[in-house]
């Protein structure tokens, strides 16, 4: 066979040898019946053996041809004359000649033998035949004669070897179909015409939750189709049986699919056809979207957190702009109101009011603060911390926020809380999230149930160390028990729509374990309560240690003070100020002027604004540094830009204090003190 496939044949023996052939025996033929009819004659015989569709010899004792008849003839190619007579082994070749020779002493015993075998004719090449072997012994006596019977089987043979390697290889493609189906990750449903399951898959056993054998001979539409669905796919299989354009197949479509347990769950689903000797099949190849689509829910979010974190991010910088615009109005209100109130001391009514604008500027300051701390783009910085004063301070941001939704907060601060080593503004960040989750979750409360409180303290944490606790309480409907260990996690909310990212929680909670600390959800008879926990390190513990009384600093004493800034009001605040604590004041407008008047005095000590146009702070120290450094090394510098990187660099180069604004009295005071002192 040339057709370049390599066909599964059963092996063949050697050819012409006596062992290619396994002899059997034949029982003995039967006594002739002719019903009365004569025994034919010898003529009658030959025409009889001349005639039948198989080969016929007769061979002597002497292995010489004595009679062949016509069909032999054929397969030889040879006519009776030049066959009779001859030997065997001229014509069938030795190897053959030599099988037959190894059973001629049972032919002469009176056995009949059959053989089937390949064999290879030097005429005919190779052929398969089947060939019967008769002594013939008339009256029972010693065999005078050999009679073979012999067909080619040859076609036949090949037939059945072909057909035997068609099995084979169509058993080998059903073996590999059968592994691919059945190992396929994507799960693959088979139905008949009628749209009943023929073929199931393991992968849709494991999609569906049901095995084979309960799927097989069910209708498709009762095995994974929700029961809104059922009507349009068995109007679609009407449809189809009927003659109908196909509308589905070939198409990757999604769907809705259904779980034996009555769960529904998104799939992609692609159908085809499958026509197989007039029989019609159809088979889905199904994919579970679940993961995918749980994955594309969470992308959303992220790229919703990171719309959201940019929007914040933007609001943060027009804020932190706000802000630091407010400084400067803010330090004079805070300023002149704290002066006014040291005017009014003989008028209790004039010195209260004057008091409540400077608590209520002081407060606006802290906000301010606040904001700008919350925006500052900087590297972490731990440093001793007051977990009340960040409490205060969230309270105060979130003041307007909480009345306006009618939620009163309750502050149960501890006054001995001792400092702790943290980064203040990711702590105030916490306790930030911390309030604005609790308020939102008193959102659908009653108004009697909307309060939160907030509330520190001190204990002892694992191991017997002591730690510092701030803790959270809403009054509103809790966290489910089921809910209550994902809310940690990120993306998580139980919010609504645009109710949150899910991320405050878990960065709170990524926040206080970066500081040794935790953040958990506790047990509460009503609402929530989350609590934040802190270690206190030695230095925090220290400071926390009862203290011997400190004596007072002793007043500065007076100083000439050269006071820069480009707003007057500034500048006339820090001159009444200093001059209220006994010190000479000059004030300049720009950095030229100033420059000006060192040139014509002395002056102990300089407070300069930073930020001024064309000669600012910075270029005002250097050009001091270079006439008088001794007075450099005396600068404070006066600010409402705390988010400036080159700022922080300057400060840092320069080795000056600085101011924040808005600013007291007292820490004016106290810082031109520091500066006096060196």
């Amino acid at each position: 066979m040339n057709d370049g496939v390599e066909r599964r044949r059963r092996p063949r023996p050697p050819p012409g040898t006596a062992a290619a052939r396994e002899y059997k025996v034949m029982p003995p033929p039967a006594q002739p019946a002719f019903s009365g009819l004569a025994l034919p004659d010898a003529a009658m015989l030959a025409a009889l053996l001349d005639h039948i569709p198989a080969r016929v010899v007769v061979v002597g004792l002497d292995h010489r041809y004595r009679f062949v008849n016509r069909e032999f003839c054929a397969f030889m190619g040879l006519v009776p004359a030049q066959v009779v007579g001859r030997h065997v082994a001229e014509l069938v070749g030795d190897e053959a000649f030599e099988s037959y020779r190894a059973v001629e002493p049972r032919l002469r015993a009176g056995e009949s033998l059959q053989w089937e075998a390949w064999v290879d004719y030097p005429q005919r090449g190779r052929r398969y035949m089947q060939e019967y072997l008769l002594p013939y012994a008339p009256g029972g006596g010693a065999a005078q004669a050999f009679v073979a019977f012999g067909r080619d089987l040859t076609e036949m043979k090949l037939q059945e070897e072909s057909l035997a390697e068609q099995l084979a290889r169509l058993e080998h493609s059903e073996a590999m179909k059968a592994a691919i189906v059945d190992r396929a990750l994507a799960a693959i449903v088979t139905t008949d015409s009628e749209g009943r399951v023929a073929g199931f898959n393991p992968a849709a056993e494991a999609m569906f939750g049901l095995a084979a054998e309960q799927a097989r001979g069910r209708p498709v539409s009762e095995v994974m189709i929700p029961p809104r669905d059922r009507a349009a796919h068995e109007s679609g299989m009407r449809r189809l049986a009927e003659g109908g354009a196909p509308r589905a197949l070939g198409k990757r479509l999604e769907l809705s699919a259904l779980r034996a347990d009555g769960q529904e769950f998104p799939i992609e689903m692609v159908l085809w056809r499958t026509d197989v000797a007039g029989t019609v099949h159809y088979t889905a190849w199904i994919v579970d979207l679940s993961e995918r689509r749980r994955a594309d829910a969470l992308i959303e979010r992220q790229r919703e957190a990171l719309r959201q974190s940019e929007k914040l991010g933007a609001m943060g910088s027009l804020l932190a702009g706000v802000a630091h615009e407010l400084n400067n109005p803010l330090a004079i209100v805070l300023g002149r109101a704290t002066l006014l109130e040291e005017k009014a001391a003989g008028l209790p009514a004039l010195q209260a009011d004057a008091r409540s604008v400077r608590e209520a500027a002081d407060r606006c300051g802290r906000i301010v603060r606040t904001f700008l701390n919350m925006a500052r783009q900087r590297p972490l910085a731990r440093s001793t911390v007051q977990l009340n004063e960040l409490a205060q301070a969230a309270a105060d941001i979130l003041a307007y926020g909480l009345r306006s939704h009618g939620v009163t907060l309750g502050l149960a601060l501890d006054p001995a809380l001792p400092p702790v080593q943290a980064d203040a503004d990711q702590l105030g960040q916490v306790v930030l999230n911390l309030l604005v989750n609790a308020q939102q979750a008193l959102a659908g409360a009653a108004p009697a149930q909307r309060h939160v409180r907030l509330a520190t303290g001190v204990d002892t944490g694992p191991g017997g160390a002591p730690q510092v606790w701030l803790r959270v309480v809403d009054e509103g409907p809790g966290v489910p028990a089921a809910l209550r260990e994902r809310v940690f996690d990120p993306f998580f909310t139980t919010k609504g729509e645009g109710g949150g990212t899910g991320l405050g929680l878990a960065v709170s909670r990524g926040i206080a374990r970066e500081h040794g600390g935790e953040l958990a959800l506790e047990d509460a008879v009503a609402g929530a309560s989350f609590r934040l926990t802190l270690p206190l390190g030695d230095a925090a513990r220290r400071d926390a240690a009862p203290q011997p009384p400190a004596q007072a600093d002793a007043a500065a004493p007076a100083a000439r003070v050269l006071v820069i800034d480009d707003e007057p009001e500034i500048a006339d605040l820090l001159r009444a100020m200093l001059e209220g604590a006994g010190h000479e004041v000059a004030t300049a407008e720009t950095g030229e002027v100033a420059l000006a008047l060192l040139d014509e005095g002395r002056f102990d000590a300089i407070v300069s604004d930073l930020h001024m146009p064309r000669m600012d702070g910075a270029e005002l120290w250097r050009a001091v540094r270079q006439r008088q450094p001794a007075l450099a090394r005396r600068m404070l510098f006066v600010t409402g830009d705390t988010l400036s990187p080159n700022a922080s660099r300057f400060l840092a180069e320069a080795g000056c204090p600085s101011l924040a604004k808005p600013f007291a009295k007292a820490d004016l005071l106290a810082s031109v003190g520091a500066v006096l002192r060196g």
